[in-house]
């Protein structure tokens, strides 16, 4: 046997060790959960790097979060006011909360975190932020460089660190004010909390959790041993049944699309050195044809097993997703049409057209570890042949992906937010070196003007009609009837097998898997078996 299986074969056995012990513990059991519903955040949890971004982030608290109808209400902030020209937030605390330390959180904690993330310049754009000042020690005065209705989102999504206690090592061992603290984290291997008593909600009724660091395979094993209370799997395994264990299935905004490079081969690469452009690709009639010849009922049906939705675009069935850009599934012929209309022909009878010489073929590129993206790649593949279009399908690593391939292969990616910012991300023009956001290099200016508008709206719901031009206002867009940036191709349902004695409460439709969403309740679990 290799070290690599060797090793992984070992760090189970210990895991299930772990878990044996902790519920064969009297009256741990309804005490202590233990969780596999997804990996660790190998960078650390630290919220002003990207942590809870997506989903929960468990250790801090945030100004505002999302209920279980995506209704905004306070956490920390008990108000929170824009002024009359969209230019200023101020944000009432309560006066009641404490870190896991014991120490007070204070509006000096809340700017420290803000004037942090800002200098990170990492996942959290926060550019727009022209100032932030804490007014005393309960009031927070956020100042913008313009208006910026999506604003609201950080104070949604960014957790509050304490400014005492924050260093360069502060992801590996997180302090903040959430409802649990953290204890002890065993890289690549578990991660234990435990509810925090100096939290202002309700204390947790589960008092400890330990999160489980495994494969799918051995989660699911697991599970089916009786030795984990809340696993995560692949639709590919929902249908299975395991005694003791109910399937919970949470509705997400979690998709998967085919992101195409937008322009020409020409030479060019990025300040970093990433070669840019396909010019297959580059063609928007290939990707429109791409988009019709896709069978996305037959996707949910054979890759997720019926667990999802088909996707066509990046904010489907949200407030600010456009429905005009919806087309007929599954339509060949229109596939073909629109490549001859584009001067695209099998000249030669091998069953692939070309135009000025290049023939109509790309990679899909996906990550190898993942066998979702495998499936849909693969499936992808099969389904563009008949219209004249090869996609040849390479699994990668991450790593090759984003700093070989990303600009100039068609990717596999998965995205899916609470907020429209995901789509700022994704479709406005880039600057020089955008990684994976915006990693075809897609710039529409009409695109970029209805994002302008709709960001600098006087309230959100004024804003709708411009999130839902950029997607297609009958002449341009960026979606499928417009330029066709993407083809986006399932909306993935999330789905857990839960203990029979536990009780998620409601669980709130779910954004993109990284960030263990499921917990978003999770103060509001309850072990209901004595």
């Amino acid at each position: 046997m290799s070290p690599k299986p060797y090793r992984r074969l070992v760090l189970f056995l210990c895991f299930m060790t772990l878990a044996l012990s902790l519920m064969t513990t009297p009256c741990l059991a309804k005490d202590t959960l233990i969780l596999a519903v997804g990996g660790e955040n190998a960078e650390g949890y630290d919220p002003t790097r990207g942590w809870g971004a997506y989903g929960n982030p468990l250790f801090q608290s945030t100004l505002l979060r999302r209920d279980a109808d995506l209704n905004i209400v306070g956490d920390l902030a008990t108000s929170w006011k824009l002024s009359e020209d969209r230019l200023t937030w101020t944000v009432v605390l309560r006066g009641d909360v404490k870190f896991s330390d014991g120490q007070p959180l204070t509006a000096q904690d809340v700017a420290f975190t803000f004037e942090t993330t800002a200098k990170a310049a990492g996942q959290i754009d926060l550019t727009r932020m022209a100032s932030v000042a804490a007014k005393d020690d309960s009031t927070v005065v956020f100042s913008l460089v313009k208006p910026d209705i999506t604003f609201i989102d950080h104070l949604i999504t960014l957790g509050i660190v304490p400014k005492h206690l924050y260093g360069p090592d502060y992801g590996r061992h997180p302090v903040g004010s959430g409802p649990y603290k953290f204890v002890q984290w065993d890289e690549g291997q578990q991660l234990i909390v435990e509810a925090n008593e100096h939290y202002y909600g309700d204390i947790p009724p589960i008092k400890r959790l330990v999160f489980l660091f495994t494969e799918e395979d051995a989660s699911f094993a697991a599970a089916k041993a009786g030795k984990v209370d809340v696993v995560g799997v692949p639709s590919s395994l929902a249908k299975q049944t395991i005694p003791g264990m109910k399937l919970h299935v949470v509705k997400s905004v979690d998709n998967r699309g085919l992101m195409f490079p937008m322009v020409k081969n020409e030479g060019k690469t990025t300040p970093a050195g990433l070669p840019i452009g396909n010019n297959v690709t580059a063609d928007p009639a290939i990707r429109k044809a791409v988009n019709y010849a896709l069978n996305r009922e037959a996707l949910v049906d054979g890759v997720l097993e019926g667990f999802g939705s088909p996707a066509y675009g990046v904010a489907d069935n949200l407030p600010w997703d456009n429905k005009e850009i919806r087309i007929k599934d599954n339509d060949p012929q229109m596939a073909k049409a629109i490549l001859a209309e584009a001067g695209w022909k099998d000249s030669d009878g091998d069953g692939i057209v070309e135009k000025d010489g290049v023939k109509a073929e790309f990679t899909i590129v996906y990550n190898a570890k993942d066998s979702l993206r495998q499936s849909l790649a693969l499936s992808v593949a099969d389904m563009l042949l008949p219209v004249g279009i090869k996609a040849n399908v390479s699994g990668r690593s991450w790593d090759e992906i984003k700093l070989q391939l990303t600009h100039s292969n068609v990717v596999v990616y998965g995205f899916g937010d609470h907020s429209p910012q995901e789509m700022l991300k994704l479709y406005r023009t880039p600057g020089a070196e955008p990684m994976y956001w915006n990693a075809g290099f897609y710039s529409n200016p009409v695109v970029d003007s209805y994002f302008e508008q709709a960001m600098t709206a006087p309230d959100f719901k004024s804003s709708l009609p411009f999130w839902q031009k950029a997607q297609w206002d009958g002449t341009t867009g960026f979606g499928i009837p417009g330029d066709a940036a993407w083809a986006w191709m399932v909306n993935l349902d999330h789905t857990y097998f839960v203990s029979d004695c536990l009780d998620l409460g409601k669980s709130q439709m779910e954004p993109h898997g990284h960030g263990w969403p499921i917990t978003a309740n999770i103060h509001q679990w309850k072990w209901t078996c004595k």
